[in-house]
Order: C-alpha cells, then structure tokens, then sequence
C-alpha cells in the first residue's frame, strides 16, 4: 500500500528498531511507496512513519530490494559527496564509501535469512543513507 511520506525529525531522527519476518507487509508498503514517487531510489521506513529497520532500493534495471537490518560493516575509499533526500529540504555534504561491505537480512519463504554483499558506486552511496536512516541520521 502507498503510504505518505513523513517529514517530523522525531520520527525521523529515533534509531529503527530490528525487523523481523513479520514486517513483510512492510517492506511491500516501502516497495509500493518508492515505486510511486518519481526519481525516487531508495525509501527507508521510518520515511513512511515505522521505526523498524526495513529499507528497499531500486537497482539500474529497477528492480526492488529490500533490506532488513542493513549495517555496513566496512568501507573503502570515502569522498564527500552531495546528497537530496525525500524527507529532507536540502541537499547535504556527507562523507561516503565508494566501497561497503554490508550484512543485512532478507525474507526467503518467511524467514529472515543472514547475507552478506558488497556493494560499489551509486549503490554503495544509496545503502549507507539507508543505513544512516536506520540508525536515526538525519541526512
């Protein structure tokens, strides 16, 4: 279900809590919501108003996916780079990695599996907003 996008810096800025396989519903309505706003790339839930550590972004083809309790554990070669954000109105400076390994947990037949993928470039970028979202960051 689309949902509206929230903008309250409470909300916004309270550390997610971990997900679990019951916050599949969620992770549709992140799916749903990103997938309606134009331009639009990546969606964590506390954006739609749920402190829970989902997030969903869409690859180069446009393909959705979702993340549950993503956490970068390192990173390689940091820049600082001009970042927008939905709930946000203005771009900010921020320091990023060109190259993250993440861990993260993903639904397969309703149950959380462990992974872990690196990530480079754009997607890497769009990972560790998500994970500053997640962790209350206001970016």
């Amino acid at each position: 279900m689309i949902k509206e996008l929230v903008y309250d810096e409470a909300i916004l800025s309270t550390p997610c809590e971990p997900a679990t396989a019951e916050d599949a519903d969620l992770a549709q309505d992140l799916i749903d919501t990103l997938a309606s706003i134009d331009d639009a790339v990546c969606l964590a839930a506390n954006q739609i108003g749920v402190t829970k550590a989902v997030v969903v972004y869409q690859d180069d083809d446009g393909a959705a996916h979702v993340m549950y309790n993503p956490k970068v554990l390192a990173g390689f070669a940091a820049a600082k780079v001009e970042e927008s954000c939905l709930t946000h109105e203005e771009p900010v400076r921020v320091t990023r990695f060109a190259k993250i390994k993440v861990s993260f947990d993903e639904l397969v037949d309703g149950q959380l599996k462990s992974r872990r993928r690196d990530y480079m470039g754009w997607t890497a970028q769009m990972v560790q907003h998500m994970v500053d979202h997640c962790k209350g960051k206001l970016v």
